[in-house]
This record gives C-alpha cells, sequence and structure tokens, in this order.
C-alpha cells in the first residue's frame, strides 16, 4: 500500500530527444524544466546514463540522487529499472532481447525533481486541496 501510494506521486520522465542542430543552446533543459513545473505530480524521476558526461538533468532543475547498478541478470529484472509495464501484471512486458544485451552493463544516472510546490499550486487552482 506505502508503494502504490508513493508511485501515485511520482512520475517516470524518458526519451528526451533534441535535434542536434539544437543542442548547446540550453534549450531542452528549459522545457524540460518548463514542463515539468506544469505537471500535476510532486515528484518526477529520470535515468540517464548520459548523466554521467552531461548534467542535463541537473541544468533542468533535478537532484543527481545516485546511480544505478549493471544489471546483468535476467530480462525480468532488468526490465524492472528500463520501462517494462508495471500497472496491470498480466500485460507485463519484458524488454526486448537487444534493449537487454545493449543496456545490461549500463549504470544510468538516477534523477529526481522536486515539483511539490508547482503540484500544491496547481491542486489549489483546480480546488481540490491534494
Amino acid at each position: 500500500m506505502k508503494l502504490q501510494a508513493l508511485n501515485k506521486q511520482l512520475v517516470t520522465l524518458s526519451r528526451v530527444v533534441l535535434h542536434p542542430t539544437y543542442r548547446g543552446a540550453g534549450l531542452a533543459a528549459k522545457f524540460i524544466h518548463a514542463s515539468c513545473r506544469s505537471c500535476p505530480s510532486p515528484w518526477i524521476e529520470a535515468l540517464a546514463e548520459m548523466g554521467h558526461i552531461n548534467p542535463f538533468f541537473e541544468r533542468a532543475g533535478f537532484v543527481r540522487v545516485g546511480v544505478t547498478g549493471p544489471h546483468t541478470a535476467s530480462r525480468a529484472s532488468h526490465s524492472a529499472l528500463y520501462g517494462a509495464r508495471h500497472d496491470r501484471p498480466e500485460r507485463r512486458r519484458l524488454v526486448s532481447a537487444e534493449t537487454h544485451e545493449k543496456s545490461r552493463y549500463a549504470e544510468p544516472v538516477y534523477y529526481v525533481f522536486d515539483n511539490r510546490a508547482a503540484a500544491a499550486s496547481a491542486a489549489a487552482d483546480r480546488g481540490t486541496g491534494d
């Protein structure tokens, strides 16, 4: 029950891609920051292997929490970290064999964005008081 309550307050940001023409101008970090502020969730998390060499998420206002270890074991345990569906156990999917092979030695950086103030403001605007 506690994990379910936590999961209702947490969303995951994934797949941030910017055309190479626009990289380096700070546009993506500003866009992600503004997008997170408009999100109704109090907490936003992200995993990024590129976090070791590019502090993109930190520029967008995320806090670096730590680094996950490599998940070389089964595809099932690997899928739990890399985006398999968890909402309905009967529809749980594994990452593809190719994805598992490519990323099983990855050690992505884990980031969290504290959006509690914006989420509370949005809830007050909606009149829900959540």
